[in-house]
């Protein structure tokens, strides 16, 4: 049976058209005449069979059902245009693995070791998008995930199976400025330090504290930042102590940009896994990004 799909040069003119609330400007875009993209609206319209786009002074606007129709249309050019570029990036028959993330641990760790990947595995091309909460992988074009998160929020993401890569030690770190001498800080001293918080983590300095058995009035006080390299950016810039996973920072700590302000590291109930939907058979590219990865993080195992 003929699927029922309009031809995709109408429906790229028609997304066109949507997007700016005018032929004119979307003629511009695709180098068009303002005629032809207002006739391969009205076939599109002929061909669904209701009005997308009324009159009016300024020129058109979209109806209710025509702004609807075009955000859906949308997505599915970008999705397509999505498929289409990783086809094209794909350089050999390993193929590529698209991988969800949480941003710092992707941006600070995997990816300074995807080179050895590369060495290993030539042909396989990993492509990464930020996402930090659980999702349905049937929804997505998403392989895989490297989540951080506790074993229960493991456990409870549902359909799929979990690789644990990397337990989390988070430890305060500052600038070399803020240390005396380079002597590194009792836990009784950082607590009088000013603190970088991390807004992930609100509690992340009341437990270090709990667990060095310090009492700390400030624990829940001082400048708040989203991403663990927001508050190793700030901490580098003496605006504070951080308490930070000790792999997210290995670079700064290599420097010198970053040193370890008291040595009394603690592990933390979360950990970092990489996540993949339960399925008969796993692409290959996967299986191999899968063993690479299990390797790469097993110096961190403790």
């Amino acid at each position: 049976m003929r699927r029922k799909i309009p031809a995709t040069h109408t429906l790229l003119c028609f997304e066109a058209a949507a997007r700016h609330e005018s032929y004119t400007r979307a003629a511009q875009e695709l180098a068009l005449t303002q005629s032809a993209v207002s006739r391969q609206v009205a076939a599109l319209e002929a061909y669904l069979g209701q009005a997308l786009f009324t009159r009016t002074r300024h020129g058109v606007a979209l109806t209710p059902r025509g702004r609807e129709y075009a955000a859906q249309v949308a997505e599915r050019l970008l999705a397509l245009e999505r498929d289409t570029l990783n086809a094209m990036s794909t350089q050999g028959t390993q193929g590529a693995v698209h991988l969800a993330a949480v941003p710092t641990f992707a941006t600070r760790w995997l990816i300074p070791r995807l080179p050895q990947l590369a060495a290993q595995h030539p042909d396989i091309v990993v492509h990464i998008e930020t996402r930090t909460r659980p999702f349905m992988f049937a929804e997505t074009g998403f392989d895989a995930a490297l989540y951080a998160g506790t074993p229960e929020q493991v456990a409870n993401w549902a359909g799929t199976q979990a690789t644990l890569l990397v337990h989390e030690e988070v430890l305060p770190v500052c600038a070399p400025a803020l240390l005396t001498d380079s002597t590194p800080l009792s836990p009784q001293a950082v607590a009088q330090m000013p603190l970088l918080q991390q807004s992930t983590r609100p509690f992340g300095w009341s437990q270090w504290f709990d667990a060095m058995d310090v009492v700390a009035p400030h624990a829940l006080s001082g400048p708040r930042y989203e991403l663990f390299s927001m508050t190793a950016t700030a901490a580098i810039h003496g605006l504070g102590v951080a308490l930070v996973p000790r792999l997210l920072v290995e670079t700064e700590l290599a420097r010198g940009d970053l040193v370890v302000a008291c040595e009394q590291p603690l592990r933390a109930v979360r950990a970092y896994y990489l996540v993949t939907p339960l399925r008969d058979q796993e692409p290959a590219a996967l299986v191999l990004f899968r063993q690479w990865l299990a390797t790469a993080a097993q110096p961190f195992h403790g």
